[in-house]
């Protein structure tokens, strides 16, 4: 059996994905904030069994520093392996400039 790893969502990443449910809430409705809610969720569920299965990131810095990402539809989860534990850094859209995100908040 696989080895199931322990998942963190840090408090930057849980306040990107409930700022991401509230404008798709807005401009799209109910069933679009939570469909894609539900689709990043699964994203995260999926690296507790597969924590390597994320593409290291472009950004050199970032990726000498171990971080990972998954695509969860139009937007990304930033992640680090740590141990035991899959520690969620960031969730942006994909068009977002992501090292600015590390950068601004030194994670």
């Amino acid at each position: 059996m696989a080895k199931i790893y322990s998942v963190e969502i840090l408090p930057p990443a849980q306040a990107e994905l409930e700022e991401t449910a509230r404008v798709h809430l807005a401009l799209s409705g109910p069933l679009s904030a939570r469909g894609i809610t539900d689709r990043i969720y699964e994203s995260v569920e999926r690296l507790a069994r597969y924590p390597l299965s994320g593409h290291p990131t472009r950004d050199e810095q970032l990726r000498a520093g171990g971080c990972r990402f998954v695509i969860a539809g139009k937007y990304m989860v930033f992640y680090r392996l740590i141990g035991e534990a899959v520690v969620i850094y960031h969730i942006a859209h994909g068009a977002a400039d992501y090292p600015k995100l590390f950068k601004n908040a030194s994670a």
